[in-house]
């Protein structure tokens, strides 16, 4: 009888930004600049690979559905965020919001999935490259991009049905400018300590055993590195591995900032932040670490825009 006296929360209000509204049409076109670019920048990524056959290879394979996976993570988050900067009702409903964390989870999560996938396949460049493009055929791609999918999907599906099936009958006021977990789980009336538990479960295996493979991974690298007589060869083969070794540090940097933390440390003013930084800066960032240290991705851009100005030459 007493939630029948409670008023049912229907919608969330974003208070992400809420201590800085003298400034939120600088962040509104500093955020909306960064957006562009990063589209821009993803859209030339994959238009390049796509269009050069000589780029047809697993590796750029897998960096064309990275950049596909960042432009949809920020497509989910940044168009909204810029809306509420501009508005004075900063307010989302309550199954948009189930629809934002699914989606947002689904993406990130498949992200951690597809960087051990990454991983795999800088393994069997550097120990096997006499048979890499047997071992890493088209089929053996798209099935380690569809269970990385398949893994997001789950764990999304299973985190989100978790989070909005609590009681909301308090505050909506949400202490962020999207709907992640923490701030949420923050407003719901109750939760037990099973549905929190597996929650934090469902975040270390998402973490905790893509970053175990890509572990594994390095070992063969290096130990397949050290094999290799020339100080050159052996410099030419780690480099080949140095932007995916940044891409992952920035990424389990962030997510285990975020979602390895006891509750008690929770700071929304910190996580806002660290939000901010991998839901606009790394999308922007990894397709670009990944590109522009690569002198056959640059060589290849060269070729496609010189074909678009010059056509007939």
């Amino acid at each position: 009888m007493e939630q029948t006296n409670e008023t049912l929360v229907r919608d969330f209000v974003f208070l992400g930004f809420s201590s800085l509204a003298e400034l939120q049409w600088l962040l509104f076109v500093v955020f909306l600049l960064l957006y562009l670019f990063t589209l821009g920048t993803n859209t030339i990524i994959i238009s390049t690979i796509v269009l050069d056959r000589a780029l047809h290879t697993p590796m750029y394979f897998f960096l064309t559905v990275l950049s596909c996976s960042e432009t949809c993570y920020t497509f989910v988050i940044v168009p909204k965020m810029l809306v509420d900067l501009l508005s004075q009702k900063k307010t989302i409903s309550f199954q948009g919001c189930a629809i934002q964390m699914f989606t947002f989870l689904f993406l990130g999560c498949s992200h951690s999935f597809l960087l051990a996938a990454m991983g795999y396949d800088r393994c069997v460049a550097i120990c096997n490259p006499l048979r890499y493009t047997v071992l890493m055929g088209h089929g053996v791609c798209v099935g380690l991009v569809a269970a990385a999918c398949a893994c997001g999907f789950s764990v999304s599906l299973v985190t989100t049905s978790l989070v909005f099936h609590l009681p909301f009958h308090s505050s909506n006021q949400l202490h962020h400018f999207f709907c992640d977990i923490s701030p949420v789980l923050k407003l719901a009336s109750h939760h037990s300590r099973l549905s929190q538990m597996v929650i934090f479960m469902l975040g270390v295996f998402v973490l905790v055993i893509p970053l175990l493979l890509i572990l594994v991974s390095y070992i063969h690298i290096i130990s397949a590195i050290l094999k290799i007589p020339s100080s050159v060869g052996r410099y030419k083969a780690f480099s080949t591995c140095a932007s995916h070794l940044i891409v992952v540090t920035v990424h389990y940097g962030c997510a285990s900032f975020i979602y390895l933390r006891p509750k008690s440390n929770y700071s929304s003013s910190q996580d806002t932040l660290i939000s901010v930084s991998y839901t606009i800066l790394t999308p922007l960032f990894n397709p670009m670490i990944y590109s522009l240290r690569n002198k056959e991705f640059k060589s290849a851009l060269r070729r496609a825009m010189g074909q678009t100005l010059y056509p007939d030459s």
